[in-house]
């Protein structure tokens, strides 16, 4: 008797929107009978929506998360000749923001447990780079970078602060909520995000008005009045249709938050029953809200097992294959393999699996079998 192969993707984006269908289309009928689709009510709706959340003043939105980076590093005025650090081992805009600018991209490797940066050496790289203007740490996968010791050494140097908040809204360090830590969160509404439009979308969160009123100028040219432009900007806004859909599924967030929570920890407790010799996921202490944008485990021979998934009919994805540090395009940096050793290790040996709200716990159970499977 043949073997039944169930189809479980990464992300189920059909089966979330089939849920809540008949809201968003309802809205996004209202924005087109309205023709009102750049800016105005829809978005600046959201944009207090989504400063309520992250418990912020201030949110101000945008095209994308990639420019939710760029117009932060505008704010702050980074600019050629300066340096921004950050993490090697996340997605390329994080660093490509700061090439936009003209900045220099200067790389401090991360914690193996929690794919962030690493504090201390990122008080390690601030004494050897004088140059830096602003520290960008990445909340990963959904869990927070450890911003207490990040937040003091900055102060401590005179350094800006922006999270890098893509993957996380909603996550929480000791409580508070990312995006309202550093002086700018930049936050992502790419589809396969916890919170994700239905095409390309962003916003930045910050507590500080100054900051608010040049990133709002920013997104527009520059503009602080009709045909009136106090700084050189980009044109970065986001629609009012996508504001309209992403009011209706902040509605549902919380909700599909708390499903990932403990798809999370029913994917821990089963691997360790059936001791899978890999590392799944683990929050750290000051992680007290990690939403699993992603689940990452690590084990020997990733590339196999992943192979081995796609034969069961199981989705999954490297996230990252090859550090910045690594990439062709940051070969002037004259960086080499070795240089950050954990980035490279993690790159080599993580694989995030399906943890989508939608999985059922039978879902979990046949990836955790199939994972066991490969290693019998």
């Amino acid at each position: 008797m043949a073997t039944v192969v169930k189809q479980i993707p990464l992300l189920d984006l059909q089966a979330q929107h089939a849920r809540i269908r008949d809201q968003v289309l309802k809205e996004i009928v209202r924005v087109v009978d309205s023709q009102k689709f750049i800016l105005g009510e829809e978005v600046q709706k959201l944009e207090c929506d989504i400063a309520a959340y992250c418990t912020t003043k201030f949110a101000i939105g945008c095209a994308s998360g990639s420019d939710a980076l760029m117009l932060a590093l505008m704010a702050l005025d980074v600019r050629a000749g300066d340096e921004v650090l950050t993490t090697p081992y996340t997605f390329f805009a994080t660093a490509g923001a700061i090439s936009q600018v003209g900045a220099l991209p200067v790389f401090v490797d991360i914690e193996k447990e929690t794919f962030n940066i690493d504090p201390q050496q990122v008080a390690r790289a601030m004494e050897s780079h004088p140059k830096v203007k602003v520290l960008i740490p990445v909340h990963l996968f959904g869990g927070c970078a450890d911003m207490d010791p990040l937040c003091a050494v900055a102060a401590e140097k005179g350094v800006a602060v922006i999270e890098d908040a893509a993957q996380s809204i909603g996550s929480e360090y000791k409580g508070r909520r990312a995006g309202a830590m550093g002086h700018i969160g930049a936050f992502s509404f790419f589809p396969s995000k916890n919170l994700g439009g239905y095409g390309d979308g962003g916003i930045m969160t910050t507590n500080d008005a100054a900051v608010a009123e040049r990133l709002t100028a920013l997104r527009v040219h520059g503009r602080t009045g009709k045909y009136l432009h106090r700084w050189i900007g980009v044109n970065s806004r986001l629609d009012a249709l996508q504001a309209a859909v992403l009011r209706v599924k902040l509605r549902h967030l919380d909700e599909w938050t708390e499903a990932r929570r403990k798809n999370a920890g029913q994917y821990r407790s089963r691997l360790a029953e059936l001791g899978a010799p890999v590392v799944p996921a683990q929050a750290a202490a000051y992680q007290t809200r990690h939403i699993y944008n992603q689940f990452v485990i690590r084990g020997a021979d990733r590339d196999g097992l992943q192979a081995h998934l796609k034969k069961h009919g199981i989705g999954s994805e490297i996230y990252y294959p090859l550090p910045l540090h690594l990439q062709p395009c940051y070969a002037h940096l004259g960086h080499q393999k070795g240089d950050f050793p954990v980035s490279e290790q993690l790159a080599a040996e993580s694989l995030a699996l399906p943890i989508h709200s939608e999985l059922s716990g039978e879902d979990i159970d046949y990836v955790c079998d199939a994972i066991r499977s490969f290693y019998a």
